[in-house]
């Protein structure tokens, strides 16, 4: 999961990447990026960490012009700890291209093959950015012939590479002298939307908080499969350029990844947490009678709306009672048990008053590992609670996700071949209540009747591009090996940021 965003205005537009990127910074903190074009010259700054530490005034100073584009990243794929795989990726010809993108090829290894032997391309990392880069260059290069550039061209260069790359990709280019391109692809899994300002800058970013954020006015998401091209003068440009678009977003940017002020395909995140706290609260009332819950309480940050909708409709009532420390950083794997305990309760702290004597309800937004949970648990028992329940806003997470989202492998997964009987045991609350599926999808797509449904594979399993099966998951896994950092905890749910601490 990355965050992006692109930008043509009438002047400079450093400050405005750099202000977009900070926005955009729950969507990943491992690297940065920012490239910006004067008239037919790229400058380009990245590298791992925050945005406020990539950037210093000497580097802001470094980015002229009134182009550009930026790039936050959290690696699914290549080598997390490698300077080189930050984004955006530069290719010189043709033109001088620049890309950054959000999701994950699931046929990058193949691609990688293709483009030395067919293509007499060179990839030097492990990134499938650098994959997406040069198919896109080298079918740009294969539509313009050493003719002037045009729109036309730009898109029949995006059509040839909707044909030949495979997974979920949202992406913003780039071309030196020419202008930006965005395209998505032909499900819409990764979020892309477009706006515009007062003075006619035209911004196109991964969430419509971005544009918001920084003064633009939110015009529209980018559909499944379109290409944008908007040029130097900031005329916009648009085609679609997939076969059968079909707009399949993904689920878990609704549940947890996107900004709860962020709109979606039409979808405000907000709501959609609403919603599913909602549908939560009946399955609650099947399992715990309501009359046995003292008090609802989230677990921060992204599970407050559902728990809030919950706690409301059963009349229960709601409280803080946790306290998330906001300036501790990664955890690391320390010699003994206890200790690893120690670190994981530095992030987060209870509030005994709200626990102690009480039958408490945590809500969670999802349940990936389960060792978290266990932990949290056990800290409402420490802190006093006659019985601690846990509810999930999602469903049990029992499958990989291969488009963009850092899911471990199903082995990893709590849930995956256990009953929910045998994940409480594991987790160690007296009951545990999880979303189902369907109720998920109905919460969430009945905010947007346009939906042709959602890619929810890591609850069903269901890969919405069709091409995914076990041989395909393993091999995606196995190109991840070694990639990991041998000191970073398994902390029990996804290791990035919450979407509300941004």
């Amino acid at each position: 999961m990355c965050g992006i965003v692109g930008v043509v205005s009438p002047g400079p537009v450093n400050q405005l990447i750099y202000d977009a990127l900070l926005l955009l910074q729950h969507r990943g903190q491992d690297a940065a990026g920012i490239v910006t074009l004067q008239g037919h010259k790229v400058y380009m700054h990245k590298a791992k960490g925050m945005v406020r530490d990539v950037f210093r005034t000497r580097n802001m100073r470094a980015l002229p012009g009134n182009a550009g584009l930026g790039q936050v990243r959290y690696p699914t794929a290549g080598n997390a700890y490698s300077e080189e795989e930050a984004q955006p990726f530069y290719v010189n010809a043709p033109f001088g291209i620049t890309l950054a993108h959000n999701g994950n090829l699931t046929n990058a290894q193949a691609l990688k093959a293709e483009l030395f032997t067919a293509d007499h391309r060179h990839i030097n990392t492990e990134s499938d950015t650098e994959v997406l880069v040069n198919v896109f260059a080298h079918e740009l290069e294969r539509t313009t012939r050493g003719l002037p550039l045009t729109p036309q061209d730009v898109f029949s260069a995006v059509g040839n590479v909707h044909r030949r790359i495979k997974g979920s990709y949202a992406v913003v280019t780039l071309i030196a002298g020419h202008g930006l391109l965005a395209f998505r692809d032909p499900y819409g899994i990764r979020p892309l939307c477009l706006g515009r300002g007062a003075d006619g800058t035209v911004m196109i970013a991964s969430e419509s908080v971005t544009l918001e954020g920084t003064g633009h006015k939110f015009e529209r998401d980018i559909a499944p499969g379109e290409a944008v091209f908007v040029d130097m003068k900031g005329n916009v440009h648009s085609r679609q350029c997939a076969e059968h678009p079909k707009l399949s977003p993904c689920i878990f940017e609704f549940v947890y990844l996107a900004r709860p002020d962020s709109e979606l395909d039409g979808i405000s995140v907000y709501q959609a947490r609403l919603n599913l706290g909602e549908s939560l609260a009946k399955r609650v009332v099947s399992t715990v009678p309501p009359s046995e819950i003292d008090v609802v309480i989230p677990i921060p940050e992204s599970s407050r709306p559902s728990a809030t909708q919950l706690a409301h409709l059963l009349g229960i009532p709601y409280r803080e009672g946790f306290v998330k420390n906001r300036y501790v950083g990664r955890t690391f794997i320390m010699p003994g048990q206890s200790v690893r305990k120690k670190s994981v309760r530095q992030k987060l702290n209870v509030i005994a008053s709200e626990f102690k004597g009480r039958n408490v309800l945590l809500v969670d937004d999802s349940i990936v590992r389960g060792t978290t949970s266990r932990e949290i648990v056990q800290m409402a028992r420490d802190a006093g609670a006659r019985k601690v329940y846990l509810a999930s806003a999602a469903p049990p997470v029992r499958f990989p996700n291969v488009y963009g989202i850092d899911m471990p492998t199903a082995t990893e997964l709590v849930a995956h071949d256990r009953t929910v009987d045998e994940v409480r045991e594991i987790i160690g609350c007296d009951a545990l209540i999880y979303q189902d599926v369907e109720g998920m999808k109905n919460a969430i797509g009945r905010l947007n009747a346009k939906l042709d449904g959602f890619d929810a594979s890591c609850f069903d399993g269901v890969y919405v591009t069709g091409d995914i099966n076990a041989e395909d998951i393993e091999k995606i896994n196995e190109a991840r090996i070694g990639q990991e950092d041998p000191l970073e905890e398994n902390t029990g749910r996804l290791a990035i940021p919450n979407p509300q601490e941004a």
